[in-house]
């Protein structure tokens, strides 16, 4: 992953800028919950040579209401575009740019190396980062952090000397702070 796409700039939560092609922009679908429903959205985005950094589907209060988050670089004309675009597809009921003001968070597993050695550290950086230890044995840790994009990024950077093993994030999920 590169990690320069999470560096903080203006006017987006902090981390949320893009490198260069544009910033980090968050996108909030509300979507009718249809077989074949995401494969028309990401579609739409491939056919627009669109990558998507990452993209999570959930359940709403709402029965047969899905919630989309899709993460991704751009400019903002260009994600003007892109709502107006995703909002002409029949089941979205609304689309939202969820930069400013809105709680993004993120969730990852990670397996670490460990030893006798090096276990206190690993279980000092997880405290510091408010990580919850899952599971611990003779050879390795499975730690859970969840946080902001850049919280993450900084805590893998911290426990990468020891070794990681395995590693999986959710992508970013977020929602607005008001209505």
């Amino acid at each position: 992953m590169n990690n320069n796409k999470w560096k903080e700039k203006a006017q987006m939560p902090p981390g949320w800028a893009g490198d260069g092609n544009g910033k980090k922009h968050i996108l909030g679908l509300m979507v009718e919950d249809n077989p074949g429903v995401i494969e028309r959205i990401t579609g739409l985005f491939f056919r627009r040579g669109f990558n998507i950094d990452t993209i999570i589907v959930g359940k709403t209060a709402k029965p047969n209401i899905s919630h989309v988050i899709i993460s991704l670089q751009a400019s903002d004309a260009t994600i003007e575009q892109l709502e107006k675009q995703v909002s002409k597809l029949i089941e979205v009921i609304k689309v939202i740019d969820l930069g400013e003001n809105s709680v993004v968070r993120e969730h990852c597993l990670v397996k670490i190396n460990s030893t006798e050695k090096t276990r206190q550290d690993i279980l000092n950086f997880a405290e510091m980062h408010k990580a919850k230890i899952l599971e611990a044995n003779h050879t390795s840790i499975i730690a859970e952090v969840i946080g902001a994009p850049e919280k993450i990024d900084m805590f893998i950077e911290l426990i990468r000397p020891y070794g990681i093993k395995e590693m999986s994030r959710t992508g970013v999920n977020a929602l607005p702070r008001k209505g």
